[in-house]
């Protein structure tokens, strides 16, 4: 008589395990003013990132685009002179919001399903902002598959302020010795990658000084 066979469980990967199923995807906009449902979204840009055999996370890949102002969209001056960005400019090569992020949306429901995730979590400096932007430009354009949590959102503000001293992404950045370039500020593929530095920065220390042992990694929460 055949014996019995237990159902192999698949372990989690070490990504899974640490963010509870989330994978965290790193979003930075740029924008013509502070409203999401009426100022228009310029440029969007994410980072993916990977976790190694030990456990610490790295940036992985970057995504950026620029983007048409939506019909209707509200474009702030001062917004456009702080950011430097022409909306209009033709050599801008700007895509429709919905071509750049359903392209971006696809490598991450990819990056999800590679990493035994269930969805995603954005991580931003500042993230309610980037997130409320995102979310505006979802509903807008009807995008009915969108990975990212609609809610929960990782800051990397409020979590430098705890972990650093600071708040600001520059200064945070110094800290943690990460190099910052002010003259590449402002535009979202550079932010949106210091950002994904500075993230990993500091899950990386909180590692290193115990806040998370691999040994615990699959204890029940």
């Amino acid at each position: 008589m055949n014996q019995p066979t237990e159902e192999v469980k698949q372990e989690k990967s070490l990504m899974a395990q640490r963010f509870r199923g989330f994978l965290p995807v790193v979003v930075d906009v740029e924008t013509g003013g502070f409203n999401a449902d009426t100022d228009a979204l310029l440029e969007i840009a994410m980072v993916t990132l990977k976790m190694d055999d030990e456990g610490y996370l790295h940036p992985h890949e970057t995504m950026s685009a620029n983007i048409h102002p939506f019909d209707g969209a509200n474009l702030e001056q001062e917004a456009l002179d702080f950011t430097g960005i022409d909306p209009f400019d033709p050599e801008r090569d700007a895509e429709f919001e919905i071509d750049a992020l359903t392209e971006m949306f696809q490598t991450v429901r990819r990056e999800i399903k590679s990493n035994d995730c269930n969805r995603a979590v954005l991580v931003g400096h500042n993230a309610h902002f980037d997130h409320g932007f995102l979310r505006a430009a979802v509903d807008r354009n009807e995008i009915k598959r969108d990975p990212f949590h609609p809610f929960s959102s990782f800051d990397t503000a409020s979590i430098s302020a705890i972990a650093l001293g600071h708040t600001v992404l520059a200064k945070s950045c110094k800290i943690a010795g990460i190099d910052f370039d002010n003259s590449e500020a402002h535009s979202a593929e550079y932010d949106t990658y210091k950002t994904a530095e500075l993230f990993c920065f500091i899950v990386n220390r909180y590692k290193d000084l115990g806040g998370w042992p691999l040994a615990l990694a699959n204890a029940d929460s």
